[in-house]
């Protein structure tokens, strides 16, 4: 049986780091990272399959644009040369684009919402958030932001982190299908 394809897309900082922490899926399943190119970035080459887009901080409107459209572009290529049958992000804009084409592609879609983020939304989960498949908060208070959200905990917390990875496991596992798994 064929293993399911994962890609997982970040921008670079906190986001990547906590996509990084799903690590254990990769063992599971196919994958493949997609990330914002830096110096700390292209390390990741050795130890993954990545492709990069270009870093584009919207501190500069005028270059963002032009970098956003590009990423738009080079992530519609990425995505026909990955196949993936299921997208898990953890933001931000970088991500958007991804999310959009996967579902065009009637592709699954699993939204992690950022740690910082206890009371208000990203922009990215505000746009992600209507065609998610699986929306994960990591802030009890969030589902009160989006109340079709499931509670994932804190990165920091291990057990929590398992039981995101369980929800995960268990959505890709049975195509869509959140199957609920607690940590004793």
């Amino acid at each position: 049986m064929k293993k399911k394809k994962l890609l997982l897309i970040s921008s670079i900082g906190g986001h990547l780091t906590q996509l990084l922490q799903l690590e254990p899926l990769f063992k599971k399943y196919d994958y493949h990272l997609v990330t914002e190119k830096s110096e700390i970035t292209k390390q990741l080459k050795s130890k993954y399959p990545v492709s990069f887009l270009v870093y584009g901080a919207r501190n500069y409107p005028f270059r963002y644009i032009f970098k956003f459209s590009y990423n738009i572009v080079k992530s519609l290529f990425i995505f026909l040369r990955e196949r993936p049958d299921v997208v898990i992000t953890t933001g931000v804009h970088t991500s958007v684009p991804m999310c959009y084409i996967a579902k065009l592609f009637r592709k699954k879609v699993i939204f992690i919402e950022s740690f910082a983020k206890s009371s208000s939304p990203t922009l990215a989960g505000r746009m992600v958030y209507p065609i998610a498949d699986l929306f994960i908060v990591q802030w009890e208070s969030m589902k009160k932001v989006y109340p079709k959200a499931v509670y994932g905990g804190q990165s920091i917390d291990f057990c929590r982190i398992r039981n995101t990875r369980a929800s995960i496991y268990s959505f890709v596992k049975r195509s869509g299908k959140l199957e609920k798994n607690r940590c004793d």
